[in-house]
């Protein structure tokens, strides 16, 4: 018995890149649309604010961030939320732990101080 086979053969392939080719000629944008690289764009309401949240996948996640939620690191390759204020531009995008971002009305900002750093 031979081994499985999980790569589709060489019609379908031609067809995706077909596909990707239209879907970016419609578009506008460079390889790919942004909302097939980073996954769908939805509007949520904040302490009386409209923001704009996108899940990023790991495939995608390549580069470290510090969740404001927990103040720890997003390590690349780690699933996690990206979120900004609907009027805000690029300089306002968070990236936030999917569990942190959930639970952002019961949790504060946390600030890490060093031992000697004034409490103000």
């Amino acid at each position: 018995m031979s081994p499985r086979r999980n790569r589709p053969r060489g019609g379908a392939v031609k067809s995706a890149q077909a596909a990707r080719a239209a879907s970016a000629a419609r578009g506008g944008g460079g390889g790919g649309g942004e909302g097939e690289r980073y996954g769908l764009e939805r509007v949520e309401s904040w302490q009386g604010e409209e923001w704009v949240v996108r899940q990023i996948s790991g495939g995608a996640a390549a580069k470290r961030y510090r969740c404001p939620g927990c103040d720890q690191e997003i390590p690349p390759g780690v699933p996690h939320v990206v979120a900004w204020p609907q009027d805000g531009g690029v300089a306002d995008r968070r990236h936030w732990h999917r569990a942190c971002w959930s639970a952002r009305d019961r949790r504060g900002a946390r600030l890490q101080r060093s031992r000697n750093a004034p409490r103000y």
